[in-house]
């Protein structure tokens, strides 16, 4: 019984990760960039730091608006292409303006499907 159970053991990890063809299945290291060519990104520049901007103001609503989603989420950083001095301002007035309600919470969402709740 003492050699049955390193052999079941082994032959349950045989088959998992670590197996013999499970990880080219999978998508592994093999094969990844080879035949594609480099694509070049431009970094973003943040716009405030572009323009000498050091303070955002939580009533420019046109210029807020930018940095939210349809949904009303804030959109991050490395969408926005802001640095992350200006992220954090922008993020603290949209914030204020969202408790003036300057800006939605969220966005009106409007389904044709009626809801559980009603008949």
């Amino acid at each position: 019984m003492a050699f049955d159970q390193p052999n079941q053991t082994q032959h349950h990890h045989s088959g998992g990760f670590s197996g013999g063809g499970g990880s080219d299945d999978r998508g592994g290291f093999r094969g990844r960039g080879r035949g594609k060519k480099k694509t070049f990104h431009r970094r973003k520049v943040c716009r405030f730091c572009a323009d000498h901007i050091s303070q955002v103001d939580y009533k420019d609503v046109q210029t807020l608006r930018q940095f939210i989603t349809e949904r009303g989420k804030i959109n991050p950083r490395r969408i926005n292409g802001n640095c992350a001095k200006h992220q954090r301002l922008i993020t603290k007035s949209i914030i204020r303006a969202r408790y003036m309600a300057l800006l939605p919470y969220t966005a009106m969402v409007s389904s044709s499907a009626p809801h559980h709740g009603q008949a």
